[in-house]
């Protein structure tokens, strides 16, 4: 279960994406509909420049910004960290524990193919990323 691929998870996934010019409140209606926590942000080229997540909304709306009129470039979080969809899914999850994301774009020779939440993974990836790191915590 720790080999599984990137690929096979985001293999049927319907991809959410707006471009910088959407609004915040656009991309929070989106996320709602669709049930999920992030909306991936494009150019007018379809190259991924950003990601918008709930943490971003709370954000951008703490700083008193008006959600109405507030764009995704303005709010988004700026050149993402990605991953490939032939990296194992324990990889992806070791990233997004060590930078403390909730969310990675999955990149494919510049295509953008899906995105990945913690609740994506399965009990076994969880279980050895924990046992990963106490090892880890041992050592030291």
């Amino acid at each position: 279960m720790t080999n599984r691929k990137l690929v096979d998870i985001v293999r049927d996934q319907k991809l959410l994406a707006l471009t910088e010019h959407d609004t915040v409140q656009q991309a929070c209606r989106q996320m709602f509909e669709n049930g999920t926590g992030s909306v991936l942000v494009i150019d007018d080229d379809q190259r991924l420049t950003g990601i918008f997540t709930g943490r971003d909304a709370v954000r951008t709306l703490a700083e008193g910004k008006n959600a109405e009129v507030a764009t995704l470039a303005q709010a988004m979080t700026p050149s993402p960290i990605t991953i490939t969809a032939s990296s194992r899914a324990i990889d992806a999850l070791r990233e997004m524990s060590n930078r403390g994301f909730r969310h990675l774009p999955v990149i494919e020779d510049g295509k953008i193919l899906g995105v990945i939440s913690r609740g994506d993974f399965k009990g076994m990836e969880i279980d050895g990323l924990d046992e990963e790191d106490h090892l880890w915590e041992c050592i030291r």
